[in-house]
């Protein structure tokens, strides 16, 4: 068997010549899991100054037992992330096992009643999780592996730590966004083998869904699909586009053929980034970034 180091890849690691290692009861801490990929980032508290971040891919990884000896063995190699001392801990949890629920309607102790609306979930190894949206009144209602969760609790014990889902982020990120949006786009974030459509209009969420991608076609479908039911018009309507997708690739030349309007979105305003960041295109990493839009 291949060894767990083999397993997972640095793609990209940036660091501020500010962030100081003595100093992490004065950051917040980001990190984004998903089966596929791992994201680190750290925020300073005193000017939302993104000081760190790190992504990684995973691979050849087909269990869950996999992906947790994998997890572990990046945090005992990581210089940073097994430290217990950081102002806050914010943890986003990438799966397709969530729900989004009004909050007028949630109710604590019917979670997993909400949940198995859309997933299939195991309660004897699975983690029944909820966040509220910061600027919604919206409750996404989340599984996580009961072990990882536990691990990672220990992990942080002695800091703030606090869980949400990707999906809560996004949400969070673009109705932010839209916030300054006179018209009214419909918003795409591409994710590794997933897209995610949101509609936003002046801070209020109007749609959202996360679709699994399997061939270039399928982002094709489901945009034309959102857009019908929005009644958007294909030829006029604005597309604003973030994710992993470069403005000079193939996907990217293709997809234009089929949706005219389309802009690339810009970094959320929530954060700060030095010159050292320019390396990193503006519409990637959305998510992460929103992440620290969200307060428990």
């Amino acid at each position: 068997m291949q060894p767990p180091l083999a397993r997972y890849k640095l793609i990209k690691k940036i660091k501020d010549d500010r962030f100081d290692e003595e100093s992490l009861h004065q950051y917040r801490l980001l990190i984004q899991l998903g089966v596929r990929d791992f994201q680190v980032a750290v925020v300073a508290a005193s000017d939302q100054r993104l000081l760190f971040f790190e992504d990684y891919v995973l691979t050849d990884l087909h269990t869950h037992q996999e992906l947790m000896q994998l997890v572990k063995t990046l945090f005992e190699e990581h210089s940073i992330l097994q430290a217990g001392f950081w102002m806050e801990v914010k943890i986003s949890i990438k799966n397709n096992k969530f729900v989004q629920v009004p909050a007028a309607l949630f109710q604590t102790d019917k979670a997993v009643d909400y949940l198995n609306f859309n997933a299939r979930v195991d309660s004897t190894v699975e983690t029944i999780l909820h966040c509220q949206n910061t600027t919604q009144d919206i409750i996404t209602v989340f599984s996580i592996q009961r072990d990882l969760h536990q691990w990672l609790c220990g992990v942080y014990q002695n800091t703030k730590l606090n869980f949400f889902h990707q999906s809560a982020a996004l949400i969070e990120g673009i109705s932010t966004y839209s916030t300054n949006v006179s018209h009214e786009p419909i918003y795409l974030y591409v994710d590794r083998f997933k897209l995610h459509i949101l509609s936003a209009q002046k801070g209020k969420l109007v749609y959202y869904n996360q679709f699994s991608i399997t061939q270039f076609s399928d982002y094709v479908k489901y945009i034309m699909l959102v857009m019908n039911g929005l009644k958007m018009d294909q030829q006029t309507s604005e597309v604003l586009l973030w994710g992993y997708i470069g403005k000079k690739s193939p996907h990217y030349t293709e997809f234009v053929k089929y949706v005219r309007n389309v802009n690339f979105g810009s970094r959320p305003e929530n954060l700060g980034f030095g010159y050292m960041f320019d390396e990193v295109q503006e519409h990637h990493f959305f998510d992460l970034y929103s992440l620290d839009l969200l307060i428990a």
